[in-house]
Order: structure tokens, then sequence, then C-alpha cells
């Protein structure tokens, strides 16, 4: 028998010699371990998808949205909170090395360096390895953007003021104002405007003057020596205007 007569070759033992169509098998072939598509897993989808739907309807209902009051433009002591995902950026920017003149460092620079570090983690490390141990350069990377956003987001949840937050953007009843009265100028000319509002509905360094349940006399003393975040000195005007003030500020209603 002369070599490799009767006999087939290929490059690689493990490629057949016979070429055969590519088609998968039929689930029917494999019972018990597939389904079809449709009906059967896309029905399937669907409920688990219903459940979820109508759980997260209960919880809107339930729990009312954080609505706030309309945004007034004069209120320079409105404390602005952003959504969960961007509190570790809020907090950078409450530091020295990034906030005031240095703002854009915290806005930009430092989360472009973050960001590029990860875009270059793939090219930074390219070893095959799958264990965290033995790839240091993306594991640490990873380790501390993680805890970086961590500590930043948790610092930035315990120091803000949630109950002041709270206050500031409370729906109220709009006030009945007489923006023509003398105690309204005054209060215009005193800059109470700033922390109080313009209709003396409050805000983050003032609370609200609507309906405080004080008197004319409690009112101008709290004026002359001050109250909680309100230092003493702060009304400049003389006595009757003082008492002008405090009469409006006392008889101020809602509608």
């Amino acid at each position: 028998m002369q070599r490799g007569k009767g006999m087939k070759f290929v490059g690689d033992s493990r490629i057949p010699a016979e070429r055969k169509a590519n088609i998968p098998k039929d689930y029917s072939e494999y019972p018990g371990k597939t389904e079809a598509f449709w009906p059967n897993f896309l029905l399937k989808e669907w409920m688990v998808g219903a459940v979820f739907l109508v759980g997260f309807l209960v919880l809107t209902i339930v729990h009312a949205p954080p609505l706030e009051r309309m945004a007034d433009p004069t209120d320079t002591g409105y404390i602005p909170l952003p959504d969960w995902y961007f509190l570790f950026l809020y907090q950078l920017l409450k530091y020295q090395y990034a906030s005031g003149p240095y703002t854009v460092i915290g806005a930009i620079v430092m989360p472009g360096i973050a960001f590029t570090a990860l875009l270059l983690a793939p090219f930074l490390d390219r070893g095959i390895a799958r264990r965290p141990h033995k790839r240091p350069i993306a594991t640490g990377m990873m380790l501390l953007a993680v805890f970086a956003t961590v500590a930043l987001t948790y610092e930035s949840v315990v120091t803000h003021d949630w109950e002041a937050a709270e206050q500031q953007g409370k729906i109220t009843e709009e006030a009945d104002i007489d923006t023509e009265s003398e105690g309204y100028k005054i209060f215009q000319e005193q800059g109470c405007i700033s922390c109080h509002g313009d209709t003396l509905q409050g805000g983050g360094a003032g609370p609200s003057l609507v309906e405080t349940g004080l008197s004319p006399e409690e009112v101008a003393k709290i004026a002359k020596d001050g109250k909680g975040n309100m230092p003493p000195g702060i009304f400049k005007g003389s006595d009757e205007e003082l008492e002008k003030l405090s009469k409006f500020i006392s008889e101020t209603t809602t509608k």
C-alpha cells in the first residue's frame, strides 16, 4: 500500500475533512434544556416586566415626588443640590483647591484626568491575566476611583444641611403683600429681601416671614438683637422705620 493512498489529510486534525452546513440544531433536540423564544421565553419576560412596572407605579403613588416651590432668581440664599450620581463632584467643588478661582480645576481638569485614565486603562495594562492581583495597574486605578467616588459622596451627604434644604424648597401659599406699602419699601431698602425673599417666603439664608405669629414688638426685637443665623445690628433704619417694618411683617398673612 502506497503512502497516503486512500487517506485524507488536513492541516489540523481538529478540522473535519468534510464540509457540513453550519446550521444550529433545533431546540426540540434538547428536551428540558431549551424553549422557543416565541411565545414561551418572551411571555416570561413580559410577565417579569409587568410586575416591576406595577411595583414602580405603586412607589410613585405612595411616595409623592420631591417637588419644590417655583424657582426664585432673587433668592441668593438658595442652596442647590444635584442628583446623587453627581454628589462626588458637588463635594469636590467645596474644597479650596477646586473652587473659587480654581473652579476650572475641580469642574474640568480633575474629572478630565479621571475619565482619561479610565479610557487609557486598557492600554496601560495589556496583560492577559484575569486575577486582580496579577493586574496591579488596572486594579489600583479601579479601586482608587471607587474609593474616591464613595468617600466624596458620603462626605457630601453627611455635611449637607437637609433640614435647611427642606425648608428652602418648601411649597407655601402665596402671601397677601401690599408692595406699595411703606413697610414693604423699608423691607426692600434694608436688604431683607436678599435673605427672606421678595414675597417673604424665606430661603436658605432666612426663614419665612409669613404668618410668624409674632407681635410687632417681638419682630422689632429680633430685627435689633438678631436671632439664630441673623446677627444683631442688621437693621440700620430709624425707630419710626423699624415700627412700620415690624407692623408690616407681623400683619403679613397668606391669601
